[in-house]
């Protein structure tokens, strides 16, 4: 048995499936949990950097005195934007944090609604999902 850091790392969980796919494998679960946390490191700094930018944007002179109105109405439009960016970063990360959580309390991969299986296509293609496919469309219909 081989002893690199990969296996060795890889966590003794094991994440529900739909009936008809495969289990996830050792290797699996450690990618996914370091997809996780990897994706949770990106939006952490992109939100940084977007705060950094909004404050930038507010200390350049927000109060118009003297300024064209046209460029008064373009940087608020612009830091409108920044705000609405860095929010859904936010949120972002939110989700990400819950997904980390429910991962190591071992209740990843169960719909928060339904308490079903969430599937795993669809974790690997959007890790951070919380509700099965049939929960968010429901929700998506309301």
């Amino acid at each position: 048995m081989s002893t690199s850091k990969k296996s060795a790392a890889a966590p003794s969980v094991q994440l529900p499936v739909l009936e008809g796919e495969e289990a996830w494998t050792p290797e699996e679960v450690a990618e996914q949990r370091e997809e996780l946390q990897d994706e949770l490191n990106r939006i952490e700094r992109r939100i940084a950097e977007r705060e950094a930018d909004l404050e930038a944007l507010l200390k350049g002179g927000s109060d118009g005195a003297g300024r064209d109105p046209a460029d008064v109405g373009s940087s608020n439009f612009e830091r409108d934007q920044e705000l609405s960016i860095a929010q859904n970063a936010r949120e972002m990360a939110e989700q990400l944090r819950v997904a980390i959580h429910l991962f190591d309390t071992g209740e990843y991969g169960l719909c928060e609604v339904c308490g079903q299986p969430i599937g795993k296509a669809r974790l690997q293609v959007f890790p951070r999902a919380t509700l099965c496919v049939t929960c968010k469309q429901r929700e998506e219909r309301r």
